[in-house]
């Protein structure tokens, strides 16, 4: 038996920032009701509510969709659960942007760069193990410069370069696990340079140039965005990444090689989109709220 619906998006998130705000005052504008959660304060109540979900506000009542804007730090037991209840959601049959699936393949970049290959997208070497040995043979052989990711991470934190037999760190440094792709080698100018991409649907709904001084280019780093020309082969290898992990919306960072070819990076199934928006006319909390409504049928796509 079906739990009755609710008129009402829930918008998980632990912070009611500018980002919430924003896509809160634009899923309104539609006519649709918003409720701000945390997924902390959710968990599951079965043969107690009617859909077996404790969803504070909601009662008995389903969302009409779900809307995941940001899942906080914890242990795994916490993380795990949180997920759950994202999967649990879209069993009931509720819209959830981005559900669980997606989610947890982009937070494990090397399952981001796995479906990226898959897709048969252009995308760096890369290299994910345990074995310290094995890993820093990977570095001592490398015909150039390889980069040391977190393999849970976001805005640039934690990343190193490594130049060829550079030591790595010790495994517990690490998380137990090195992440490893080449560096990629861009074309002579006098900055670093890549683009983030802003997938909603199977559209592109704005793209940025980030510049900086630094081999670093995320925007929490110090780096600049410009508004990206134009470019037909970027926006549809990022429609395809995006469609690579199963995401509805994503943040697709690209990269230029040496000669010029588009190198897919990581797609991020929680894109912010402050920075972005300071380069594009494009309301993008509108297009993500018309999204949701086009999906739950309140107005045609």
């Amino acid at each position: 038996m079906s739990a009755p619906r609710s008129d009402r998006v829930v918008i998980f998130t632990e912070d009611a920032d500018w980002h919430t705000r924003n896509l809160k005052a634009a899923l309104e504008r539609t006519g649709l009701g918003v409720t701000v959660l945390s997924l902390n304060d959710c968990g599951f109540a079965l043969g107690e509510t009617a859909h077996g979900l404790v969803l504070p506000g909601f009662g008995d009542r389903l969302p009409v969709a779900a809307f995941v804007r940001l899942i906080a730090k914890g242990t795994t037991e916490q993380i795990t659960a949180r997920l759950g209840l994202l999967h649990a959601l879209r069993e009931l049959g509720v819209k959830v942007m981005n559900d669980a699936r997606a989610v947890e393949r982009c937070v494990d970049k090397s399952m981001t760069s796995f479906l990226i290959a898959q897709a048969g997208l252009p995308t760096p070497r890369t290299f994910v193990g345990e074995n310290r040995a094995a890993m820093q043979a990977l570095v001592d052989e490398a015909p150039g410069d390889m980069v040391l990711k977190p393999l849970f991470g976001a805005q640039g934190k934690g990343i190193r370069r490594l130049a060829p037999r550079a030591d790595l760190p010790e495994p517990e440094k690490v998380g137990g696990l090195y992440y490893l792709q080449d560096f990629v080698t861009q074309p002579a100018g006098p900055d670093f340079r890549d683009w983030r991409v802003f997938v909603i649907g199977n559209r592109v709904a704005a793209a940025m140039i980030r510049r900086s001084p630094r081999w670093i280019t995320n925007i929490h780093q110090g780096a600049t965005g410009e508004p990206a020309p134009a470019d037909a082969h970027a926006h549809d290898l990022a429609i395809r990444a995006t469609a690579a992990v199963g995401a509805d919306y994503a943040g697709v960072d690209l990269i230029e090689d040496e000669s010029g070819a588009f190198q897919v990076l990581e797609v991020n199934s929680m894109p912010a989109w402050k920075g972005l928006q300071k380069t594009t006319e494009v309301d993008i909390a509108s297009a993500l709220a018309r999204h949701v409504a086009e999906a739950i049928g309140r107005v045609e796509a």
